[in-house]
């Protein structure tokens, strides 16, 4: 989605709210297929009937973006201000809504850049947002240096940490044991096993739930906050005239650990730099934590050790729902990205032997012959 916050948005015009909630663990392939062309005259009939107050020029509409999920996005020109708007449609039978406009109001009350919703209505899976135009951070850094990035990335931390002073307890499910297993099961499900056709011996299996166990134990000792869990360059926004980023795609938003955001704003799949500009990024956040009174490690050293488990722990989980994106839902693009998670996983695991397991599994995917033992 590529959209823009407009000040001063009225308030959201509500139909039926009642929509069916849809887990996150269904199978696309187990649900009825989407009829798009009924769903596009749905979305120009719902703006034709907000036209007269929005100011709507319903034959503008133009797709904006689409992203892993069922939802799509349009953006709709406007006689008036702002000039265009947003249009998500997430189709009720695929998408539940509601956790973005919950996760949307948690997220502005603590003071970052989220969308305005304009109106809604729930029971056709339908919302007006507002336009944070059509530059990501992706698209504005890509190829550029890391001097060009440097401010870009501090204003991306600067909101994170105001997400993060401002989080309140028991608002956002919680990032538990349960929710970060099952997302590293998906490495071995999907992109060892479907992916690679690779078939792990008893000792491996073994040795990759230890892994696990390790990185959950080390997530749930750290501080907890609001975590976006897609805190990266396709989720962030350049704004003209403001420094804050835009922040998109928050709805499976969850109350977890300090550094998971920090992880996947850093080591993103969608875009690398030198690990010398990670490093001092991620010490200019330790810095700026801990002057406004988050609970972080006292050594920087141990802080980026938390860092680097929890940057584990994410790419095993994003390796296997690339592959799964693939295998299950027929997504070709995200293939191109396994690689530089793939450099993530490695260099990791090649820096603390207690996953030197983890290692020898990467090694034996690449025929690689070392002398590292279970």
């Amino acid at each position: 989605m590529k959209s823009i916050l407009a000040p001063n948005a009225a308030p959201a015009q509500n139909t039926r709210t009642e929509t069916a909630p849809v887990s996150p663990q269904t199978n696309p392939n187990e649900l009825p297929a989407i009829d798009q062309t009924a769903r596009l005259q749905l979305v120009r009939d719902w703006i034709n009937t907000l036209s007269p107050t929005y100011q709507l020029l319903p034959d503008s509409l133009t797709p904006a973006s689409a992203d892993a999920s069922f939802r799509r996005y349009f953006r709709v020109q406007s006689q008036a201000t702002p000039s265009s708007y947003i249009v998500m449609d997430a189709p009720p039978s695929h998408e539940d809504s509601r956790p973005f406009i919950h996760v949307r109001d948690c997220f502005a009350a603590t003071g970052v850049c989220v969308p305005e919703i304009y109106a809604q209505d729930l029971h056709q899976g339908l919302l007006l947002l507002s336009d944070f135009g059509q530059t990501t951070y992706l698209q504005a850094l890509q190829s550029q240096p890391v001097e060009v990035a440097h401010p870009y990335y501090m204003a991306a931390i600067d909101s994170l940490i105001t997400l993060q002073q401002h989080s309140q307890v028991d608002q956002l499910p919680s990032y538990n044991r349960e929710l970060l297993l099952r997302e590293m099961r998906l490495f071995p499900t999907w992109f060892l096993s479907q992916h690679h056709r690779y078939a792990l011996s008893e000792p491996e299996q073994n040795a990759l739930e230890t892994i696990f166990e390790t990185l959950v134990a080390q997530t749930l000792g750290q501080t907890q906050r609001y975590v976006h869990r897609d805190y990266h360059s396709r989720n962030l926004m350049v704004r003209s005239n403001e420094t804050a980023p835009g922040i998109l795609d928050f709805q499976d938003a969850v109350y977890g650990p300090l550094t998971y955001d920090l992880v996947s704003l850093l080591r993103d799949a969608y875009i690398a730099w030198p690990e010398e500009q990670v490093i001092d990024w991620v010490i200019r956040y330790w810095e700026q934590a801990k002057r406004v009174g988050l609970a972080v490690p006292l050594d920087p050293s141990q802080f980026y050790q938390d860092f680097e488990w929890m940057g584990l722990q994410r790419h095993l989980k994003v390796l296997g729902i690339f592959a799964r994106l693939y295998h299950r839902d027929g997504k070709a693009g995200y293939l191109n990205d396994l690689p530089v998670v793939l450099r993530y996983v490695r260099k990791v695991a090649e820096r603390y032997s207690a996953f030197f397991p983890l290692l020898k599994i990467l090694d034996h995917l690449e025929n690689v012959q070392v002398s590292y033992t279970f």
